[in-house]
């Protein structure tokens, strides 16, 4: 699962304490992945993914640490390699970082930034980070930040390589990058999830593991899945419409999306079930990860969908998928 660590009605100081919660059920459930998002709004209580990460790795034993996502654009991909590197040896190996351009904008002027520039920084940083992997004494330059003449970067995670992952928000030319760089990639879409393949074996990659991110809520029944979510999911993408030019988000719409071809996961475990592994045989993916807390939904739902993710809807998609085709 991931997070943006919505906070609704909650302190920031409160959210942080519930997220630590969270990710320590989610470890004793035996959920595989827990992401942490970067926002700089006020209604999101984690700017610094990595930090809180530190934390959750000492709170937990086997669940893997990543950001979702680390905004690289506006980051410096040397300080983000130190971090994650860092959050992998207090883990025994378990991080992974996440990176994106960022569908919010806010880190752009907060850190210098010109959006003009959007596409150009990532593409630089990217390749930055990328090298940090390979090579502690890296020689580079580039156009938005100081040259390395090969000093050493420290320290040295404990994966090597440490793991990379690029989320796709939806154009064909993201899922191409991913796949070009044999970097592993978060995507709704079919045609997106072959280009990223395909771009992969034409670079000489290894077709790389493929992640879809969705919102989510599981319940009892399917009517309680909705009636608890509606209203803080309903607020939270209206919110964000208006600033945007969306249309307000409807209890009809919300309905479809929650249907077997919809976008969110929003109803009984089995349900839940159903709808992950209709999925994997359209796009064949390695991993999915669910956002719970769209909103500030109450933490006491939370942690129920913590419980029926990790010990019903896992164990039979897991169950599901080790039988013979």
């Amino acid at each position: 699962m991931f997070t943006f660590a919505d906070r609704g009605e909650a302190s920031a100081e409160q959210r942080l304490r519930d997220l630590l919660e969270e990710v320590s059920l989610a470890d004793e459930v035996g959920l595989d992945v827990f992401g942490v998002g970067e926002h700089h709004r006020p209604e999101y209580a984690v700017s610094a993914p990595a930090v809180v990460l530190a934390a959750a790795a000492v709170k937990t034993s086997r669940i893997r640490l990543t950001s979702a996502v680390t905004v690289l654009s506006s980051d410096d991909p040397v300080r983000v390699f130190q971090q994650f590197s860092t959050v992998d040896l207090l883990s025994g190996g378990r991080a992974e970082v996440m990176v994106g351009r960022g569908s919010f904008i806010e880190s752009f002027p907060l850190f210098g930034y010109d959006l003009r520039d959007y596409d150009a920084l990532f593409a630089e940083k990217l390749d930055l980070l990328l090298r940090l992997r390979e090579d502690e004494h890296v020689t580079w330059s580039g156009r938005f930040r100081t040259s390395l003449a090969g000093e050493g970067v420290y320290p040295r995670p404990l994966q090597n390589p440490l793991p990379v992952w690029v989320a796709v928000g939806g154009t064909p030319e993201s899922a191409v990058r991913a796949g070009s760089l044999g970097l592993r990639m978060p995507e709704q879409f079919k045609p997106f999830a072959e280009l990223h393949r395909r771009a992969a074996r034409e670079a000489g990659h290894e077709p790389p593991r493929l992640s879809i991110n969705s919102h989510g809520y599981i319940a009892p029944t399917s009517e309680e899945a909705l009636d608890e979510s509606f209203p803080y999911v309903a607020a939270a993408m209206n919110r964000i419409g208006r600033e945007r030019g969306w249309p307000p988000l409807t209890r009809a719409d919300y309905e479809a999306s929650a249907a077997l071809r919809g976008a969110n996961f929003v109803g009984t475990p089995e349900q839940v079930v159903e709808k992950i592994l209709f999925q994997h045989d359209v796009f064949g993916h390695d991993r999915f990860l669910v956002q719970f807390t769209v909103g500030g939904i109450p933490h006491e739902g939370i942690l129920r969908s913590i419980e029926l993710l990790g010990r019903e809807v896992a164990p039979a998609v897991r169950a599901a998928l080790a039988q013979p085709e």
